[in-house]
């Protein structure tokens, strides 16, 4: 009996294969290549260019309060992808849904519009079921970040510090959705912020978090290429290259041509459009060099000076080369270190000097020794320099600067700060008036001489804090610290415990510093 049901199971096996492969040499069923995977339109039909058994359902948990964490777009089809998936969110803790997947259900519900499928999602609590259509391609490889240092390698993480604000409620080219506010998909930040990059996997739209911020939540924020472009566009009102005609045609002015010249060099530097900066968390440590920047008549030579008096065993600072001769009882060495012409144009010809100027025919500059000689002797290095040595400054890894950037304070506080420097001398004003010059004080004259005195000072410390918004605003992205210097007991005291918190906190620092 066992036997004869074999035989039966046997015969029936056979005949099914032999049916099968009449079928499949007939036509009547085909496959791709995949298993599960058919071709055939009658019996198979196919839905966005898959296979009608491709789709999958996907249950979902979901906090009530909690969004999904993805955005969606509706395609020329009619479908709607999965356009983009924010790192940290709900989706991407589960990994069930990929970049390019189309939504067809929500929980039974067919949704076919971007509002509908919202709607959908808003009412479910604890879960959420979605019927699933998987992407034609494999999907892009999540939290993709490029280095600066490597563009041609991908990692996980960066970090970058941001060099201007950024508000997502007052950007128009944010993709949004509509159950969702800008300033829910996007993130905002202000200069100075810390953001750690989490995926640039699309061109102009990069997920980041604000490091140190409450939540760390996850949004969108500009790449660096749409904020450069975004910055460079010209509306037709505001563009005075080109003038409109009689039959109001645009008429393009004639440019003009200018050779590059490294004397001007500067200026291009400042047309630099840096808006991020890569960085790295490092322990604490010391910088190398103390660089105080700011205006003329802002108080930068007697911080200078008060600051190396307060520790000459911790700073330090150089003695300035020049080519001028040597007056009566000047010491080489003392004041400045004297050296031919000939000597300092071949030294500035092979870039051994941070910075150089020409005075009454006669050279001065800062030497690069000079400031490898302080480091070296275990002080740091205490320097006013001019703005345009920053960038040099900066990008070295011998002088790691620690720059303060000088602000210029009212009217009042200027003029205090010209009293003090004229008491040691450091003032270098061309009009002055002396009431003990004058045989009759009380005269007509005298007092005329003494009112324009006084507006010519006025004017002076007008065109002080004028120059000093124009440096701030040129030069914002090398400075650590900036100081409106009202006082100058304060501004040095705010100096030394900057200085000394770098010994004690860990220091975001350019990643060129580290690598």
């Amino acid at each position: 009996m066992a036997t004869g049901v074999c035989s039966v199971w046997r015969y029936a096996l056979l005949e099914t294969h032999d049916t099968i492969a009449e079928r499949r040499h007939a036509g009547d069923a085909t496959t791709n290549g995949v298993s599960g995977c058919h071709n055939n339109i009658t019996f198979m039909p196919e839905e966005n260019g898959h296979p009608v058994d491709t789709i999958r359902m996907v249950g979902l948990r979901k906090k009530p309060d909690e969004p999904l964490g993805l955005t969606v777009r509706e395609d020329e089809s009619g479908y709607l992808i999965i356009a983009r998936i924010m790192a940290g969110g709900s989706i991407d803790r589960q990994g069930l849904l990929h970049v390019g997947d189309a939504i067809c259900e929500v929980n039974g519900m067919e949704v076919e519009t971007l509002k509908a499928l919202h709607e959908e999602v808003a009412k479910c609590r604890d879960s959420v079921t979605l019927k699933v259509i998987p992407a034609l391609h494999d999907p892009p490889a999540a939290n993709q970040v490029t280095s600066s240092l490597h563009p041609d390698s991908t990692k996980t993480i960066c970090y970058m510090r941001a060099l201007y604000c950024y508000d997502p409620a007052e950007d128009t080219l944010l993709p949004t959705c509509p159950t969702q506010t800008a300033t829910e998909i996007g993130l905002k930040f202000n200069k100075g912020d810390i953001l750690q990059i989490v995926d640039q996997s699309d061109p102009n739209w990069w997920q980041a978090q604000v490091v140190g911020g409450r939540g760390r939540r996850t949004g969108l924020i500009p790449s660096q290429e749409l904020e450069e472009r975004r910055k460079a566009f010209v509306r037709q009102e505001y563009d005075y290259v080109h003038k409109i005609g009689i039959c109001g045609t645009r008429i393009s002015k004639r440019k003009k041509k200018f050779m590059f010249s490294t004397k001007k060099s500067m200026d291009y530097d400042q047309a630099e459009l840096i808006l991020y900066e890569e960085v790295a968390r490092m322990p604490p440590f010391m910088r190398k060099t103390l660089v105080l920047v700011g205006t003329h008549g802002v108080g930068r030579r007697t911080l200078k000076n008060r600051i190396i008096a307060e520790d000459p065993s911790k700073f330090g600072t150089i003695i300035p080369h020049t080519s001028r001769p040597m007056r009566e009882l000047e010491e080489d060495g003392k004041a400045y270190h004297f050296t031919t012409r000939e000597a300092m144009e071949a030294d500035i010809r092979n870039h051994r000097y941070l910075e150089y100027g020409e005075l009454n025919g006669n050279l001065y500059g800062t030497k690069l020794d000079s400031i490898l000689s302080i480091i070296r002797s275990g002080k740091m290095c205490v320097l006013d320099c001019s703005p345009a040595s920053l960038k040099y400054l900066r990008s070295s890894s011998e002088m790691l600067p620690y720059v303060i950037f000088l602000a210029a304070p009212g009217m009042d506080e200027i003029k205090n700060l010209y009293n003090i420097g004229s008491a040691f001398g450091y003032s270098s004003r061309n009009l002055t008036f002396d009431r003990s010059s004058s045989i009759r004080y009380s005269s007509r004259r005298a007092r005329t001489l003494e009112s324009l005195a006084s507006l010519y000072e006025e004017d002076d410390f007008k065109r002080t804090m004028e120059e000093s918004a124009k440096l701030q605003r040129a030069y914002d992205k090398y400075f650590d610290l900036v100081i409106v210097n009202n006082d100058l007991n304060d501004t040095l005291n705010q100096i030394v415990e900057a200085v000394n918190r770098l010994a004690t906190e860990p220091q975001w620092v350019p990643v060129t510093w580290v690598y």
